[in-house]
C-alpha cells in the first residue's frame, strides 16, 4: 500500500521515491533539498570519495554504479533512474564510495545532505522504514545483475538494458553509443557493435549517431532476459508504486 494515501504530490520532485513519502516525513527533508541539472557521464562519485549527498534522479534523468575491471575496462553494474536515489542509502554515508557513480542520463536531480536524511531517520520511523525497504530493493537488483550476468546471452542482457532505458528515458528512441553499450554489457566495443547491428538486421532497431531507435517493442522483449520483471516484481512486493513502468513516448 501506498504511504500517500492520495496526497497530492504533484508539487515535489518528480522521482517516486521522494512521492512515495507522507505529506509529514517529506516536510522533514523538503526544506533541505535542491534540484539542479546534472550533465551526461558527469561524475557523482569517485571510489574513496566520503558519501556526503543523496542524488535522486528525476522526470527521465538516470545515474549508474560502474566498477573498473584488472584489464582496464569499465562495467556498468546497475542503473537507477526516478525510482530511487544515489549515495549514502545503504551506508548511511560518511563512508567512501566503492564504486565510481556517474550520470548516464542528463537531466534534473534533486539533492539532499545525508546528515539531514540521517536526521529525519531519527525523527521518523516511517522514514527510515521506507528507505530500509529501498536498501532492499537496491540488494535485489544487485542481486539479479549478479545472475543475468552470470546465466544469460549477451543478445538477452543487451535487449534487457535497452529495454531499462526506454523506461528510464520514456522514448523509444534510445540515447546510447555503442561505447556506453559496451560499458553496460562488459564487453568490448566491437562486439556491442555486432550486437546491435545483429539486432538491426531482425528490424529490431535502427540506428543513427549516438542513438538508436526502438521499432519492434514486442521482438525486443522476446529476446531479452526477465530480469527486470524480476526486479520490478520485487519492489511491487516491497515498495509498491515506485518502480517505473513501461509509458513510451514514440518519436514523430
Amino acid at each position: 500500500m501506498s504511504l500517500l494515501h492520495g496526497a497530492d504530490t504533484s508539487n515535489r520532485p518528480r522521482n517516486d521515491l521522494l512521492r512515495h513519502l507522507s505529506d509529514g516525513d517529506y516536510a522533514l527533508i523538503a526544506p533541505h533539498l535542491s534540484v539542479d541539472r546534472q550533465a551526461p557521464n558527469e561524475t557523482l562519485y569517485n571510489p574513496g570519495d566520503n558519501v556526503e549527498t543523496v542524488y535522486f534522479p528525476c522526470d527521465t534523468s538516470a545515474a549508474c554504479f560502474v566498477l573498473s575491471v584488472q584489464d582496464g575496462r569499465e562495467v556498468q553494474v546497475l542503473m537507477i533512474g526516478r525510482e530511487g536515489a544515489v549515495g549514502g542509502i545503504v551506508s548511511h554515508g560518511r563512508l567512501p564510495a566503492f564504486s565510481r557513480s556517474i550520470v548516464r542520463f542528463g537531466g534534473r536531480f534533486a539533492r539532499l545532505p545525508v546528515a539531514r536524511l540521517e536526521a529525519a531517520k531519527v525523527k521518523s520511523p516511517t522514514l527510515a522504514n521506507l528507505f530500509a525497504r529501498y536498501a532492499d530493493c537496491l540488494l535485489a537488483q544487485t542481486l539479479q545483475g549478479s545472475a543475468c550476468n552470470a546465466a544469460h546471452s549477451i543478445e538477452q542482457r543487451a535487449a534487457k538494458w535497452i529495454l531499462v532505458t526506454m523506461e528510464r528515458t520514456e522514448r523509444d528512441v534510445v540515447p546510447l553509443g555503442h561505447e556506453q553499450l559496451a560499458t553496460m554489457l562488459g564487453i568490448g566495443r566491437s562486439y556491442a557493435s555486432r550486437v546491435i547491428m545483429a539486432l538491426r538486421a531482425q528490424g529490431i532497431l535502427e540506428t543513427g549517431r549516438m542513438e538508436f531507435r526502438v521499432l519492434d517493442e514486442t521482438l525486443l522483449r522476446s529476446k531479452s532476459c526477465n530480469c527486470d520483471e524480476a526486479v520490478r516484481a520485487h519492489f511491487k512486493d516491497v515498495l509498491s508504486e515506485v518502480y517505473p513502468a513501461a509509458e513510451i513516448t514514440p518519436r514523430t
